[in-house]
């Protein structure tokens, strides 16, 4: 069921998108070569006990997942682009790592990813890196009342095949409220002037993610890490959107 916010109720999910660019912002400045993925899940794990926050990934165990996730972060590196399990693995010069977080205050939650090369970057991956961003700046934008969910889809997906980038339509967007998964579907290419119409109070997260040579996937046996089926690398994005009477609301926007 899709379920539109009251302005007040925006208002509300406020905190939680602050708290989450938040601890984004943290883990990007954290993430270094020699840098423990367990590290970058420890230390939002400690943000969130400081903050009085939920978590939203560690006990969450939808059908593809082996077993509940048990972490506080999605960490992926290099081929890995989505789910990534933190596990006992240290940063290396040139590794390309994506953080997804999620987390709930009083109630409300919010959703947000940001990728970023670690020590020193391989051209391809800073462009990567710009076209995923530049997509998700595209999509944000045509969040506005009265478009259709279509025109974010399209949006995005011009980005990318203008920048020579195939898309995978397994997993994208998603609805944002009490809940960090709920309806509807934001897929990352389609056609415009299609699907849902916008209407104010519907709170999305916007999260394209790409691949260099390949838009095929395969799963770790752990159920959750995702990886290019080619070896190449990815780039993830994603910010919680509300839309409004006027300009998109960019609940997880960071300083």
């Amino acid at each position: 069921m899709i379920e539109l916010r009251t302005p007040t109720q925006i208002e509300q999910m406020r905190p939680a998108g602050r708290f989450v660019a938040s601890v984004i912002q943290a883990l990007s400045e954290k993430a270094d070569v020699g840098v423990n993925l367990l590290e970058l899940d420890e230390l939002a794990h400690q943000m969130i006990k400081d903050a009085g926050a939920e978590s939203c990934y560690i006990d969450y165990h939808p059908s593809f997942g082996a077993s509940p996730f048990g972490k506080v972060l999605c960490t992926s590196v290099n081929d890995a682009v989505l789910h990534g399990l933190p596990h006992d693995y240290t940063l290396q010069d040139g590794d390309l790592l994506s953080v997804d977080f999620a987390a709930s205050v009083d109630g409300w939650v919010s959703d947000s990813a940001l990728s970023v090369v670690v020590g020193t970057p391989r051209e391809e991956d800073l462009r990567l890196i710009e076209v995923t961003e530049r997509a998700l700046a595209a999509g944000i934008a045509a969040a506005r009342a009265g478009n259709r969910l279509g025109d974010i889809s399209h949006a995005i997906g011009s980005v990318a095949h203008e920048a020579g980038l195939s898309v995978n339509l397994q997993f994208g967007g998603h609805g944002v409220g009490r809940t960090m998964h709920g309806e509807p579907h934001v897929a990352n290419d389609g056609r415009p002037g299609r699907g849902l119409k916008l209407r104010p109070g519907l709170v999305i997260a916007i999260e394209p993610w790409f691949l260099h040579t390949t838009d095929e996937i395969v799963f770790d046996p752990d159920g959750w890490t995702i990886r290019s089926a080619d070896g190449s690398r990815g780039a993830h994005a994603e910010h919680t959107v509300a839309i409004t009477s006027g300009d998109p609301l960019v609940l997880t926007a960071r300083d």
